[in-house]
């Protein structure tokens, strides 16, 4: 039975086998999707080969959202905003969504997390799980990691820790894009929402007309627009400001389409310069 064993070597030896024949397979026609979660190592080595060296990675939250909207609308959102984001860059992949995000104070909770469900983690943590992600990109290839935060809270330590790796890396080709656009773009929704008869006060901060549609868009289900009060007066205490009711998922798609032209614009001007 000793043929049975394998020592270290011979396990190896096998193994750098196996991935030179794989090596040697010509290329398969790359993936429907563009989430690296749903393709085989193979298939991502492929697509850099290929030219995807520019990745997307969204970051959202699980958060309060009012009576009417679900706790992951930030997941939602950023998701289908970074996969139409490759979709118009033509050589960019997505990877799956980072859930966890700052949201204050914990310990007496503070803003979100004084409602049940919302979980936070410290910018330290959230930016750890960054740097993680973004240096094992760098390791396995691509050359631009663009970073796509949906949260608020979370733009510092993204914008932190994106400064920190370029000058890490200021001697290699690879570079880290903190997507600020994406985030930023919401002054200019506010402002096509004013222009369409909305006020600062019916569009609200959070939970209103903008992130209300953006869900109504992307994730129908996540929306229930019956459980809100019949006062908009009253929606501060449930964890939501402006009127939701007047959203849609036509606004969602104009508003949702905005911030994608401005990271795509962002992206190509960086990969220019």
């Amino acid at each position: 039975m000793a043929w049975l064993i394998q020592t270290p070597v011979r396990r190896r030896t096998a193994a750098l086998g196996l991935t030179a024949a794989l090596a040697a397979r010509p290329a398969r026609a790359l993936p429907d999707s563009l989430d690296i979660a749903d393709m085989t190592w193979p298939e991502v080595r492929d697509a850099i080969a290929a030219g995807r060296r520019t990745v997307i990675v969204p970051s959202g939250g699980i958060e309060q959202n009012g009576p009417h909207m679900i706790l992951g609308k930030h997941d939602h959102i950023v998701r289908a905003g970074a996969l139409r984001v490759a979709r118009d860059l033509g050589d960019a992949l997505v990877v799956p969504v980072l859930s966890f995000a700052p949201q204050g104070r914990i310990d007496p909770p503070e803003g979100n997390l004084r409602f049940p469900g919302t979980l936070g983690v410290s910018e330290e943590a959230f930016g750890g799980m960054l740097e993680g992600i973004a240096r094992s990109l760098r390791a396995t290839g691509f050359r631009w990691i663009c970073l796509m935060a949906d949260n608020g809270a979370s733009q510092r330590p993204q914008e932190r820790l994106a400064a920190r790796l370029n000058a890490e890396w200021r001697r290699e080709a690879t570079r880290v894009v903190a997507l600020d656009r994406w985030y930023g773009a919401i002054a200019a929704q506010d402002a096509w929402l004013r222009s369409e008869g909305e006020t600062d006060a019916s569009i609200g901060t959070h939970a209103g007309i903008g992130d209300t549609s953006e869900l109504m868009a992307v994730h129908p289900p996540g929306v229930d627009l019956t459980r809100l009060p019949p006062r908009t007066a009253d929606l501060p205490a449930l964890g939501a400001t402006g009127d939701p009711a007047r959203s849609s998922a036509a606004r969602g798609e104009a508003l949702l389409a905005m911030r994608v032209a401005a990271a795509v614009a962002q992206i190509r001007q960086a990969r220019g310069g």
